[in-house]
């Protein structure tokens, strides 16, 4: 069964990979945070290498890259996506994973309501400013 966590590969990748910048720009990271990433054992396999002895990124490496930027840029921890790669590398492990998505979705829900919160309280002020810089007479110039 395919992981609904990947997004759909993009579909011009090439039999023999993407360079390394190349599969950087594709998930909207930085070269330096794609080699942070692979350091820190947060992709499913080690890039496979070239003759040359450059990584290279296949289709389904792309599309867990750019699930790992989905819980990133969602705030998910380093730890957290590490323990999700970690299962995620383990047949069976469905149910742990869906805990670990779980309970990071719980911390979603409260940071967007205390976004909501904060834009109200903007949108508060924006109009407190409105009201107070809004010409109510003629322009004495």
């Amino acid at each position: 069964m395919p992981d609904p966590l990947i997004p759909v590969p993009p579909a011009d990748v090439p039999p023999e990979g993407l360079a390394i910048g190349d599969a950087a720009r594709a998930v909207g990271l930085s070269v330096d945070t794609l080699r942070y990433y692979e350091k820190e054992g947060l992709l499913l396999d080690p890039a496979p290498r070239d003759g040359g002895g450059r990584r290279r990124y296949g289709a389904h490496d792309l599309a867990w890259l750019a699930g790992l930027v989905m819980l990133r840029e969602t705030g998910m921890s380093i730890a957290d996506v590490r323990v999700m790669a970690d299962l995620s590398r383990r047949a069976g492990t469905e149910a742990e994973r869906l805990v670990v998505l779980e309970r990071h979705r719980e911390r979603v829900l409260a940071a967007l309501e205390r976004t909501r919160r904060h834009l109200a309280a903007l949108d508060a002020k924006i109009a407190s400013y409105r009201a107070v810089t809004a010409p109510d007479q003629e322009d004495p110039r």
